[in-house]
């Protein structure tokens, strides 16, 4: 008995690629500079060269290994386990200081701050008119 093996479709692999990026066979054919009938005709083909390949791959914004890779299935296991694990972390954002304590604490520093800079100009104006009263 035979065992069926899925053909390597790269046209097609570039179309599910395409749509998942989001974009219409205009916007890739404006990016290729060829017609929006080619993008169709490559679209529809089961092998590609592979310096069209590197073209189309930069157009849409991954590398060809990644064309030549993708696989429905496995974006569908990526999302479904991004989507059971998103549930997975709970954060918990309650405050474990009162807010307004910080802001009196924070007040009574630049309280002191502001005294401390106060004595330092009272310092520098009583050397100063030491200096003058000697000259």
């Amino acid at each position: 008995m035979e065992t069926a093996t899925k053909p390597n479709h790269i046209g097609r692999k570039i179309s599910r690629i395409r749509e998942l990026r989001g974009m219409k066979q205009e916007a890739l054919a404006d990016a290729l500079n060829i017609s929006q009938q080619a993008v169709s005709k490559i679209e529809q083909s089961p092998d590609i060269e592979d310096d069209k390949l590197e073209q189309i791959a930069k157009a849409l914004g991954v590398t060809s290994e990644a064309i030549k890779n993708y696989s429905d299935e496995a974006v569908f296991n990526y999302f479904s386990n991004f989507y059971d694990n998103s549930t997975g972390q709970v954060y918990n954002n309650n405050c474990t200081f009162n807010p307004l304590d910080k802001l009196m604490e924070s007040h009574d520093e630049n309280k002191k701050l502001y005294e401390r800079l106060l004595q330092a100009e009272q310092d520098k104006i009583t050397y100063l008119e030491k200096l003058l009263k000697e000259k």
